[in-house]
């Protein structure tokens, strides 16, 4: 009789470790089980639907500086398998996948359906028993084997492996286990901010803003999106990761400082001074002076500066173009809670590192317990690095249990 994985969790990580454990070892019978109707549907809405696969660094040593949780476990597993090998892994399949400006990687067909297709076809391919609608209520450990209580039947497993992502319910069945959970807080997430600097341009973006939490060492520089709700943006969601827990402490209620050029105050006063002489009769509202702030935003900054609209740069005291370029590089921004970064919601917390082997993502409690993806207190920043940490713990899982 064959050995069976009971892998928990329809997700990223349980079919990518389901694929390659089938593929690896063919005296081991593979069987996820979801508690909901449908798989995949995170990958389904990543990067906007289109799937960030990963993200184009080849550097164990680099990579790791994305993670603000999990940095100093994953260097060991990134030097078995990390961006390189999951885009040979994805190729291979017939998934070519594409590198972008910013490093972000895509499939080339821009679906991230291309990579659910993928997965469905190549975990069917392999023979792994997918169970939709079977919800996991208890798992307990009978001498070397494992009982899964399900809301549909009882399995019986000789390994079992948790990629259930931040699933409340499945953290309290580790702790019954005996492991120690980390508490989780919300990570990758956007600022709510009500400003009169930044209503009624929602959409409103700047290349590449400094923002710094004030009375903190926090900061970040990056895109800056102005939304309904206030400001997001890669520089936005990376501070947010990186600062998951203070936040947390401090209710999200905090000031922040953007610089929206990412440039210093005295450099862009000087600018506008030799604009003020270049534009003389020119009214200051009407045209941005700098191309990387769209023409909606500089006039929010005029109007804040206290500007009158028909002023003419000719007309300008040394005190008001000063005042705008504190505007450009010092606004002050309270914040007053948060929004979840679309459909997409990742989690500092989970099962604490210690208790983890990650040369195998095995527990140091039971052996033949497994994790991989988020279940863990591993998170990183926006990008497709949190991918990358669920295909290398996915595959160095499958790699363990090689006959």
């Amino acid at each position: 009789m064959k050995k069976k994985i009971i892998i928990i969790g329809g997700g990223a990580a349980g079919f990518f470790a389901a694929i390659n454990t089938a593929e690896l070892n063919s005296e081991l019978e593979v069987v996820i089980l979801e508690g909901s109707s449908k798989v995949l549907q995170k990958v389904k809405v990543s990067g906007g639907g289109r799937c960030n696969v990963t993200h184009a660094c080849f550097t164990p040593s680099e990579l790791v500086e994305f993670y603000p949780r999990g940095k100093k476990e994953l260097r060991g597993p990134f030097h078995q398998f990390m961006t390189g090998d999951t885009m040979e892994w994805f190729e291979n399949r017939g998934v070519p996948l594409k590198i972008e400006d910013d490093n972000r990687i895509f499939p080339e067909s821009n679906s991230s359906q291309t990579i659910i297709d993928c997965f469905l076809e190549s975990a069917k391919q392999a023979g792994v028993v997918l169970k939709t609608s079977t919800r996991v209520d208890s798992i307990e450990k009978k001498e070397d084997q494992f009982i899964v209580k399900t809301n549909s039947e009882d399995f019986i497993a000789d390994y079992v492996l948790v990629a259930s992502g931040s699933n409340t319910k499945v953290w309290n069945m580790m702790e019954v286990l005996g492991h120690s959970i980390v508490q989780p807080v919300p990570s990758l997430f956007t600022f709510n901010i009500t400003d009169n600097r930044l209503q009624d341009i929602p959409g409103i973006s700047v290349p590449n803003a400094s923002v710094k939490v004030l009375n903190s060492k926090l900061a970040e520089e990056g895109p800056l999106l102005i939304t309904h709700w206030g400001l997001s943006g890669p520089g936005i969601l990376k501070l947010s990761a990186w600062g998951a827990l203070e936040f947390h402490k401090k209710e999200y209620n905090f000031e922040i400082e953007v610089n929206w050029l990412s440039k210093k105050q005295e450099a862009i006063l000087e600018f506008l001074k030799s604009q003020k002489k270049k534009q003389a009769k020119k009214q200051v509202i009407l045209r941005s002076v700098f191309e990387e702030i769209p023409k909606r935003l500089w006039e929010k900054f005029v109007i804040a500066s206290e500007i009158p609209s028909d002023s003419q740069w000719a007309q300008l005291s040394n005190s008001q173009l000063e005042t705008i370029s504190k505007q450009l590089t010092q606004s002050i921004f309270k914040v007053h809670g948060k929004s979840t970064f679309k459909d997409e919601f990742v989690t500092a917390g989970g099962v604490d590192l210690k208790e983890i082997n990650f040369k195998r993502f095995e527990s140091k409690l039971h052996k033949n317990l497994f994790f991989a993806g988020e279940i863990l207190n591993i998170d990183a920043v926006t990008g497709g690095f949190n991918f990358q940490n669920a295909w290398t713990s996915a595959w160095i899982v499958a790699n363990s249990l090689r006959n």
